[in-house]
């Protein structure tokens, strides 16, 4: 059978590089055919960061934004396609995800933006772009994320397994794969690598804690941890959805106001606690004993998986390369299969998982004629 390649792009909460990937669809199967990441320029990056909070003349700073990150993303999918040897008439479509710079879905008049011209990104490629996959679920009353839930459902449930599926980018998220006819359960959990990486780099100016090193040589203080623990949208009941747009450097400051007298490590180390706290607690809502398959960058902490796997003595904690994905890809290969799903005109939302009002087929569609 003719190979049906796609293109996935990740850029996410932590904002460290852009992820893209060829993949092959063909016989209903997903196949890694190659990866690549470019890196984020630190001009780039601080324009991003400031973006993301409120200040002057953001239109014109987010215009200019658009067109810059949607050229780095130009630039990663022709990489990609070089490293891979793939000419980009081989390639169907890609599918962008954007850099979000705000989520904010529970105002009265709700949105998420993601910025990186889809446009932008088909010129310079030559390639068709589906990109814009979250704002059509916001529209009918959901929270326009997670969205990959739908793709961990397709890719790793399995009948008579209770499954969790755990990403941990900059935000942590969960997807709840109970084995049976029950409907997954998914949400956005909490802080993920987010707090962590923004007290390294603001304390050692590390981007961030390699393998959980700094934490693992710090003590947790508990009743700082029950501090953050408190704040309630660790107690909001499902869906919901967050981003940097509440945790972030000013909350980190706010919470830990009262704990000058902390040793650095021990705030990180804390830090790292409120990250796998917040996920346990949630995991046990769900079910008292599963598979839990960790993705993204924190699937790379040794530390973070240690505790991790402390506090859920009833579940068996790994990676999703034990079901044949590598942790690192697994975003970006969901977008380049959201990309399919529109093509082939499938829903590709969860409304149990975003809270909409019904399935839809998300993302739109950026010709490159």
């Amino acid at each position: 059978m003719t190979a049906k390649y796609y293109i996935g792009l990740m850029s996410g909460t932590s904002m460290d590089g852009i992820d893209a990937v060829l993949v092959d669809f063909s016989d209903d199967k997903i196949k890694l055919i190659e990866s690549y990441t470019q890196a984020m320029p630190s001009h780039l990056l601080s324009g991003l960061q400031r973006l993301c909070q409120s200040g002057s003349d953001e239109i014109n700073r987010m215009g200019t934004l658009d067109r810059s990150v949607a050229k780095l993303f130009a630039q990663a999918v022709n990489g990609l396609l070089q490293k891979a040897g793939v000419a980009k008439e081989q390639v169907i479509a890609i599918g962008s995800h954007g850099q979000t710079v705000r989520h904010m879905p529970n105002l009265e008049m709700g949105f998420t933006l993601q910025i990186g011209d889809p446009n932008t990104i088909a010129i310079l490629t030559g390639i068709d772009v589906i990109a814009d996959f979250r704002r059509k679920d916001i529209a009918l009353g959901g929270q326009g994320a997670p969205l990959v839930p739908a793709f961990h459902q397709h890719s790793f449930a399995k009948t008579g397994c209770r499954r969790m599926i755990l990403n941990i980018g900059g935000i942590s998220n969960i997807t709840y794969l109970p084995g049976d006819a029950s409907e997954v359960i998914g949400f956005d959990n909490g802080p993920g690598n987010t707090l962590l990486d923004a007290w390294i780099r603001q304390v050692k100016g590390d981007n961030f804690d390699d393998n959980g090193q700094w934490a693992a040589s710090g003590k947790t203080d508990h009743k700082l941890l029950e501090h953050m623990l408190s704040h309630s949208y660790f107690s909001l009941a499902a869906p919901k959805s967050t981003g940097r747009e509440l945790f972030n450097q000013a909350w980190l400051e706010q919470q830990t106001a009262d704990f000058g007298y902390l040793d650095e490590a021990d705030i990180q180390s804390t830090l790292l606690d409120l990250t796998c706290h917040s996920i346990a607690n949630d995991c046990l809502k769900l079910t008292q004993s599963a598979e839990l398959y960790v993705c993204g960058g924190g699937a790379f902490n040794g530390e973070l998986i240690k505790r991790l796997d402390a506090l859920l003595p009833n579940y068996a904690v790994t990676t999703s390369a034990t079901l044949g994905m590598d942790p690192k890809w697994v975003e970006a290969i969901a977008f380049a299969w959201l990309a399919l799903r529109h093509k082939q005109g499938l829903t590709s939302n969860l409304p149990a998982v975003t809270g909409a009002s019904r399935e839809a087929v998300l993302g739109a569609y950026y010709p490159a004629a």
